[in-house]
């Protein structure tokens, strides 16, 4: 039980920094503005729906995609710990990351009618970052002792970034633009922390 905690209690912060949702929100904003509460709360869950379920496949069939490869562990390690750091990094600095999405995405969006799959789902919530942190998160593991807690990771992360898109507009009226900034740069000081264990980690076994 306590390696399910504290396999768990790894996962969670890792997950939910990198997905970011409190990040997502001044974006979620601008790509809903003039929608009716319903279709808000119809995209948020679309969304969250689709980027939980691309980021729980690769959490679950990741080492199959490691063999068709031929990419070994250590190195998608330091892969992934290299994406999260840049993403830790611009989150310190407290603007938005290109390895997410890139300002004509975010445009397109903007303009989009539907906006719930691409880019909110993909690559907003579910970008790269996210996708290699949840395979290296299983890979840590052992079968189920890796798999079980990063799923439950995921399904809370998602459960908490449909109630915080929901209530967007009320996020942003309590925090404010320096109150996103200020969570943005405490979130990415710990997510640079995870990433650079990640990198040390695949440089130890890349070295046996």
């Amino acid at each position: 039980m306590t390696v399910y905690l504290t396999q768990f209690l790894v996962a969670l912060p890792a997950i939910f920094f990198v997905v970011d949702p409190i990040g997502v929100v001044p974006l979620f904003l601008a790509m809903t503005a003039g929608d009716t509460k319903e279709k808000v709360r119809s995209t948020a869950l679309r969304a969250c729906l689709v980027a939980g379920g691309l980021m729980t496949f690769f959490a679950l069939f990741g080492t199959v995609i490691f063999k068709v490869f031929g990419v070994s562990l250590g190195a998608f390690r330091v892969a992934g710990g290299i994406l999260l750091l840049m993403t830790a990094l611009d989150m310190l600095r407290a603007r938005p990351s290109e390895t997410r999405t890139t300002p004509t995405e975010e445009r397109e969006g903007a303009v989009k009618e539907d906006v719930a799959i691409v880019p909110l789902a993909i690559p907003l919530l579910a970008g790269p970052g996210g996708i290699a942190t949840a395979m290296v998160l299983v890979a840590r593991g052992n079968s189920m002792t890796g798999t079980l807690p990063v799923l439950a990771a995921i399904i809370l992360t998602f459960v908490a970034s449909y109630f915080i898109l929901r209530a967007s507009g009320l996020v942003q009226r309590v925090l404010r633009q320096s109150g996103v900034a200020i969570v943005e740069r405490v979130m990415g000081l710990i997510l640079a922390a995870i990433a650079v264990q990640f990198m040390a980690d695949g440089a130890k076994e890349l070295l046996k």
